[in-house]
């Protein structure tokens, strides 16, 4: 049967009444006619002309760019960044909103998700309700803080470094990034071409002079001689056969200096090689430790996991707590990680590092029992299957570090099915100018909450 191909409504512009902020960095408009578009570049109670970004006739709902600004909110602020806005960069969502305002639409998400997916009011999360930033990163208004450690350029097909727009695989080419770290803004990635290379991360270490490059070439590009504005070590990754230590699929290789960074953060320097996750922002790794090891209160002698974890950043806070008597064990699914880990805390005989996925190693390990319990699941969550293996093992107190409220929320719903309620909740501003947050959920046996 031939089938007439569906018509596109890219294009199309609609005037309308922006409602409530939504979870992705958008916020929820009706047409006339009823149809439910997702608006960026918005603010809640403004007025504004939507060009369709995405969408056909029978879609359930349509992207949109707000293009025209016909009636301002109060929170608006002119734009710092000259490469943000309506099919530009895709790095920001928020440029647009006034600092303030940011942390409170984030609020506003973790709530809606809480009710909508854990059935939870603020109230019953023991929740204030605020998104806390991070020490220092207060600005004026219509300023943004430069935080972010860690850029991965895209690069275009003439060279130019820059960085993909939303949703497309294009590169808008900038020439300065403002929330790039200074550590990252001052090699100078921005101000040269790289030929035959696709992409190009950039790493200002926290707590030590260590900078990185990671080259991605083309497929059969080559690499071009590195030449920054300050030392640096350079890897690149490459398909995984021949030399090179492999990271997942992917197989590294060191060019020049040390295939690592290390990182500084919890009284500890950490080793971070290529595919070893640590947070972005330059303060968040002391601050989470403090939010987890405030809501545990980690005991001496006790039995602790620290699933997900890294190169070890909670594992090594819950090991000098716990003391010699205590145990620690952790589980890291990336290959290189755990070597980080491993090396990292090869001073504290009472850790153990397994590597494997969680919902694999947990069984087999035969822990029945543990005392406290730290996940930093990725963005997904944790799952049912986990989240019950967890209850089962009866700890007095586990905390939920957590980059997505949807995920965290789902989550949570599964923790009280299987008996665990929040004790309280914590919401950190450590991605500024996106509509990322960081939570901190610490939980404890219902029968046990007052």
């Amino acid at each position: 049967m031939h089938r007439e191909p569906k018509a596109s409504l890219v294009g199309e512009e609609y005037e309308v009444e922006v409602g409530p902020v939504a979870h992705g960095g958008h916020c929820v408009a009706r047409t006339s006619e009823g149809r439910v578009l997702f608006v960026r570049h918005a603010l809640p109670g403004e007025r504004v002309v939507a060009r369709v970004t995405e969408g056909e006739p029978d879609s359930r709902f349509l992207r949109a760019d707000a293009v025209r600004v016909l009636e301002a909110s109060k929170d608006r602020v002119e734009a710092p960044c000259p490469f943000s806005g309506p099919g530009r960069c895709g790095g920001c969502d928020w440029q647009h909103v006034a600092p303030g305002a940011q942390r409170r639409l984030k609020a506003e998400v973790i709530t809606e998700q809480l009710s909508r997916l854990a059935g939870l009011t603020p109230e019953e999360a023991r929740w204030d309700g605020t998104v806390e930033p991070a020490p220092g990163d207060k600005v004026a208004r219509g300023e943004v803080p430069a935080w972010r450690t860690r850029v991965q350029y895209a690069v275009d097909e003439q060279g130019r470094p820059g960085l993909r727009r939303h949703r497309s695989h294009e590169v808008e080419p900038v020439d300065h990034c403002l929330i790039a770290a200074p550590g990252v803004s001052e090699l100078g990635v921005e101000k040269r071409e790289w030929p035959q290379i696709a992409t190009v991360e950039a790493i200002a270490a926290t707590g030590s002079s260590d900078r990185q490059v990671v080259l991605t070439p083309r497929p059969g590009g080559r690499l071009p001689l590195v030449e920054l504005d300050r030392p640096v070590s350079v890897l690149r990754l490459g398909e995984p056969h021949g030399g090179g230590a492999r990271e997942g699929t992917r197989a590294v290789h060191r060019v020049h200096g040390r295939p690592f960074v290390r990182e500084r953060a919890a009284g500890r320097t950490w080793r971070v090689g290529e595919g070893g996750f640590w947070q972005v922002h330059p303060q968040a790794a002391d601050l989470l430790v403090e939010a987890v090891m405030q809501g545990l209160m980690p005991r001496k002698g006790e039995m602790a996991l620290d699933l997900y974890c890294g190169v070890g950043l909670f594992a090594g806070a819950l090991a000098e707590r716990v003391g010699e008597r205590g145990a620690v064990l952790g589980i890291e699914s990336g290959k290189r990680a755990v070597e980080d880990a491993r090396h990292n805390l090869q001073d504290l005989p009472r850790v153990r590092i397994e590597h494997g996925k969680v919902e694999q190693v947990l069984p087999r390990t035969g822990i029945t029992e543990a005392d406290l319990i730290v996940l930093d699941p990725p963005r997904a969550g944790a799952g049912k299957e986990t989240v019950t293996r967890l209850a089962s093992l009866g700890p007095r107190r586990i905390a939920y570090v957590a980059c997505d409220p949807a995920a965290l929320a789902r989550d949570l719903m599964y923790f009280r099915e299987a008996g665990y309620v929040l004790r309280r909740l914590r919401a950190f501003d450590l991605f500024p100018v996106t509509h990322h947050v960081e939570c901190v959920a610490i939980l404890e046996p219902a029968a046990k909450r007052s």
